[in-house]
Formats: C-alpha cells, sequence, structure tokens
C-alpha cells in the first residue's frame, strides 16, 4: 500500500482546522494523541526541535535519565508493569548506540515500546556527520520494525504506524529516527489518524476454532495433563482467563521466569517454576506429562534444556501462540493455535462448557500422587541454622512474608539474585515481577523500578540486585532523587558476580577468573551522597527489621546493602546441556 493509499484509508482525529506545524510540533501532538504521560530521555544536538516542542506542551512529563540505557530500560519497566506501549528519545549516534542494550532487552521480551531516536539532517546522511551512526541498519535486527522519517509530513501517520505494531500482534519495540531537519521543518497538521490500515501487518486474534476443539479433546482424555504458560498470558492479560481455566479443569499448572504471577504461586495447582532453575515437580511433570498445554511460551533452552532429551518421553502438545513464528520453532508441536492468548483461551472455556466433557478423574488423582511425590523433596532447601551469615534466600522469603497481599512490584537485575527472588518470592498477582528473561540484562533493576514508581506512586517498589548489577546503571539513583520515585533497593552482595563464580565453581573446576567484585564502593556513602539513606545490613537478625524501617521511609530511596553468603549458589540447576530432569539439588550432587 503506498502513501496515498495509507492517507486515504486512515480517517483523521483533527483538532480544529489544518495548522503549520514544525516536524517536531506534530510528533508531539502524535505522542498526545496517544495518551502518552511519560517520556524518559536523555537531550542532544539533534533533537532539540523537539526538546522545544515537549517544553511548550503540559501533559506529557520528561524524565531526564542520566544514561540512554536507563531511558529505555525505565520506559520499559513502565510498560512491563502497565500494558501500555514505553517512549523513550534519545538524540543521535552515542545516543542511539547507548539505548540499543535497553531496546534489545524490550526486544527479546516482546515489550510494547516506541523509541524516539534523532538523526543528522538527510542531507548529511551517510556523509559520516557529528555524532551520525546508521540508527536503521543498527537496529533492525532488535526491533519489531523501524522507520527512518524524511518528510514531516509523515510524522502523524508514521507515529500511528508505530503505536500499532508495538502494542498489536506479539509487541515488541519499534524504532522511530527523525532527522534534525524533518522535526523544525513545518508541514500540514490535519490531525493524527484515528486508524490504520497496514496490508502487510495483519496479526491474528482469533484462533481457529477447529483446532481449538481438537486441543479441547485431546485435552480432556489426558491421562497425565500439564499446563505450561509463559509471559504471552501476561502480556495479552489473560491471567483471568488462565486461572479459569485452571480450576475448571484442576490440572498442575507451571510459569515460566517471564510468566510468574500469571497463575498464583500460593495456589496448590501451582507447581513453582519450571526450567534451568526450576523446582523437580515443575521440571518432571513437564519431562512425564501425556498432554501439554503451552500459553504464550516459547520452549526456549532454559525452560526445556536439551531438546533431544525433552523429545525422549512421548506427549501430545498444544501450543497457544499469537506468533506463528514461535510455535515448532524449537519442539515440533501437535496441535498448532495461532491467536491472541486471551480470545483463544476464553473460547476454549465456552466451547468446554457447552461440550460437557469432564476430565479423567481417576487418572487425574493418580498423576497428583505423582506429583506430590516429587513435592516432597523440597528441593528448595537451605541451611536455614546457620544464623552467622546472612542466607540470601532468607532476604527474599523475609521480604515476601512482610508484603505479601499488599500492593508491590518486584525488579530484579540479572544473576544469582534473581533466581532467588523468582525461587522464594510467591507471586500471586500478574505484572509484579519485572526483570529481563530474555536477553538477561544486568542493570535493568533500578531503572525498571523509577518506571514502575512513575506509573504506581501509591505501590511499593523494590529493585533486588547484587553489587555487580547495581553498578550497571546506579547513576540513576541521581534521577530517583530529582524525579521522587522513592524506591527501596536490596542488594545481595556476595562480593562475587554470583552466577558466573557458581558455574566457574561447578563447570570450571574452581577457577574464579575475573568473578571475585574487588574494591567495591561503600553502599551506603553512595547512597547518601546521592541524598538517599544508606543501610548496611550484616547479621541474619538484621533483615527483619531493617526491612521494616526502610518501608516506614515511604518517601525516601532506600538502599539496603545485605551482607550474604558468598558460598552460596542457586539450586535446583540443570548444567547447559543436559535435559530438565538431569537436575543438581545442592552441593551434595557436585
Amino acid at each position: 500500500m503506498d502513501k496515498k493509499q495509507l492517507q486515504a484509508s486512515s480517517t483523521a482525529l483533527t483538532d480544529g482546522k489544518p495548522s503549520e506545524l514544525m516536524g517536531g510540533e506534530i510528533l508531539i501532538k502524535a505522542l498526545q494523541a496517544e495518551n502518552v504521560k511519560y517520556i524518559w530521555g536523555y537531550p542532544g544536538g539533534s533533537v532539540l526541535y523537539i526538546y522545544d516542542a515537549l517544553y511548550k506542551q503540559d501533559t506529557m512529563q520528561h524524565v531526564l535519565v542520566r544514561h540512554e540505557q536507563a531511558a529505555v530500560h525505565a520506559a520499559d519497566g513502565y510498560a512491563r508493569a502497565t500494558g501500555e506501549v514505553g517512549v523513550a528519545l534519545v538524540t543521535s549516534g552515542p545516543g542511539v548506540t547507548n539505548a540499543v542494550t535497553g531496546i534489545a532487552t524490550a526486544y527479546m521480551d516482546s515489550i510494547p515500546m516506541v523509541i524516539i531516536t534523532g538523526q543528522v539532517p538527510t542531507h548529511a546522511i551517510g556523509l559520516d556527520a557529528f555524532q551520525e551512526c546508521d540508527t536503521v541498519g543498527i537496529t533492525r535486527p532488535i526491533v519489531k520494525h523501524n522507520f527512518l522519517v524524511k518528510d514531516p509530513r509523515d510524522v502523524a501517520l508514521i507515529m500511528k504506524k508505530a503505536f500499532h505494531i508495538a502494542r498489536s500482534g506479539r509487541p515488541g519495540p519499534v524504532v522511530v529516527d527523525i532527522p534534525k531537519d524533518v522535526s523544525f521543518k513545518k508541514a500540514l497538521y490535519e490531525g493524527y489518524p484515528a486508524e490504520v490500515q497496514m496490508r502487510s501487518y495483519n496479526p491474528v486474534r482469533k484462533g481457529h476454532g477447529g483446532q481449538i476443539r481438537k486441543a479441547l479433546q485431546l485435552l480432556m482424555a489426558a491421562k497425565r495433563p500439564y499446563i505450561y504458560t509463559g509471559g504471552g498470558v501476561l502480556l495479552s492479560n489473560a491471567s483471568t482467563e488462565l486461572r479459569s481455566l485452571v480450576d475448571m479443569l484442576g490440572y498442575p499448572c507451571t510459569n515460566t521466569l517471564m510468566g510468574l504471577g500469571a497463575y498464583p504461586a500460593s495456589d496448590p495447582k501451582f507447581l513453582g517454576m519450571l526450567g534451568m532453575h526450576g523446582t523437580i515437580e515443575a521440571n518432571n511433570a513437564m519431562q512425564n506429562c501425556d498432554v501439554l498445554l503451552a500459553v504464550g511460551a516459547r520452549f526456549d533452552d532454559r525452560v526445556i534444556g536439551n531438546p533431544k532429551h525433552f523429545a525422549q518421553n512421548e506427549r501430545k502438545i498444544i501450543h497457544i501462540d499469537i506468533d506463528p513464528s514461535s510455535i515448532s520453532k524449537r519442539v515440533k508441536v501437535d496441535i498448532p493455535i495461532v491467536g491472541d492468548v486471551k480470545d483463544v483461551l476464553t473460547e476454549m472455556m465456552e466451547m468446554l462448557k457447552e461440550s460437557g466433557l469432564k476430565p479423567d478423574s481417576h487418572a487425574l488423582a493418580g498423576w497428583w500422587e505423582t506429583i506430590n511425590g516429587w513435592r516432597k523433596r523440597d528441593c528448595l532447601k537451605y541451611d536455614r541454622s546457620n544464623t552467622s551469615v546472612i542466607k540470601p534466600q532468607y532476604v527474599i522469603e523475609t521480604l515476601h512474608q512482610m508484603t505479601k497481599g499488599t500492593d508491590t512490584y518486584i525488579t530484579s537485575d540479572v544473576g544469582q539474585h534473581q533466581m532467588w527472588a523468582a525461587q522464594y518470592y510467591g507471586f500471586d498477582e500478574p505484572r509484579r515481577w519485572i526483570n529481563s528473561g530474555g536477553l538477561g540484562t544486568m542493570g535493568v533493576g533500578i531503572p525498571y523500578a523509577m518506571g514502575i514508581k512513575l506509573a504506581k506512586p501509591d505501590s511499593e517498589v523494590f529493585c533486588v540486585t547484587g553489587e555487580g548489577s547495581v553498578q550497571m546503571c546506579i547513576q540513576e539513583l541521581s534521577t530517583c532523587l530529582q524525579y521522587n520515585t522513592p524506591i527501596k533497593i536490596m542488594a545481595l552482595n556476595n562480593r562475587y558476580l554470583g552466577m558466573v563464580r557458581q558455574w566457574q565453581e561447578i563447570e570450571y573446576s574452581g577457577r574464579y577468573s575475573s568473578s571475585y567484585m574487588d574494591a567495591l564502593p561503600d553502599f551506603v556513602k553512595l547512597a547518601e551522597a546521592y541524598g538517599h539513606v544508606g543501610m548496611l545490613i550484616e547479621r541474619p537478625e538484621d533483615v527483619e527489621p531493617a526491612l521494616r524501617e526502610a518501608r516506614k521511609l515511604k518517601d525516601r530511596t532506600v538502599f539496603m546493602d545485605f551482607r550474604t553468603d558468598p558460598t552460596e549458589n542457586v539450586f535446583p540447576m540443570v548444567q547447559a546441556g543436559k535435559g530438565i530432569t538431569e537436575m543438581l539439588l545442592g552441593s551434595e550432587d557436585l
């Protein structure tokens, strides 16, 4: 479809008479039409006309971060917690390259975002101008789509398309690259398009009725059924539908790292997280079920381990996903259902009610007996008797006990602390666990927490981090102060790059190459230097009082430096190349 056809097929939301506006002003009108409330960014030469237009409006708040990576992470955290499209704004050249990690992080986890990047003037593109880089080329592999705007007349329509692409189908980040001359040249603005048709992009929402019927028949005939769900359930806001279906069937359910909270951790039908650091019961059920219903998950390497090992046991697989390219990508499935998770689960339940079919209760009882046998192993046990050093698991358990049932969000960075948070904090609600899954990006914790706290000012927001990860974006403590986002930072400080050290202990005969964190800052003084409260916690008996004190300081950002056991490892653990039931359960297995 060419530009004329697109414009003809787009009905416009006019705000009064057509007027001559600069490209930057049209951009701001587009963002306002999309009800954008917050933009995270960092100014520079190529975006100054856009920043000037931002200065003249009062419906959106711009948040000045201290590094462009944090701008994208903060917008990403906002999007994960709210389900809305996150928006970031960066300048050309290093502004873009600094943002790349954040864009790739959002892409791997399918997060709806629009990243606006400045570009050198159109006549200078390709001439190695000051602060020039090939934004479209650099970001092409890590975006759902990207645009280079060449004419201010195209700004409104391209922004409409960008938001539509970002939030529909399988969500993802969209980059809009705007040359400086496009932002200051004037064009006739006739209003923001009310809708847009794109011939080459029409994601399917409704699942195929025949496939859903076949899936239901298979599910109801199962002797050892299992429901495996991922981040797609949260992205499509289908937690209510998932819970209803699991309760109707009485089948066991597991969540991936990205799907935690989609089904309540406190429900006995929940077997815990599965995968590399999943529970025995979740992994064994995955390997030994006869019918598997996969919902908004992608069978990635951290979930099923070795695909050959997974394929040893015969099972029928039903896979619901909005992205057809995710189906049968790593594991061949029997009944593919392409569609939005919420729509497909709703239709599945309606068919189930109409059919009058009931699960095989006798077989199901036997299956639950087997699962409860696995559960008795208590694979998440750790040495609670050690009172001389803080166990990191205890810190997370204490936080969970204090905050369960409250309006709380937990962000994490990447490493051992991330896995302990996933294992020991029982998430009962969706979109409360915010972490980087696919890319595994260190440094996301504080920016995620900042983004969430702006969106949810009355909620408690905790960032679980490590002394390694936290230093990747620690300068954002300054942003927390400027924009009054009082978050609570919990550093499980074991003086090591913990997950690297764990792998080196197990796989590399204890050769700890560059994994010890020497010359660490005094985090208490550092927090205070940024205008916040710092706490050092060195004894197990001080963990709970410190958390209570931090929670009382509702209007302050608090940095809690928990000195934890440097020898503690994350178990269960599946080593690379192994099957998901070939788990190490503790140091005795090493």
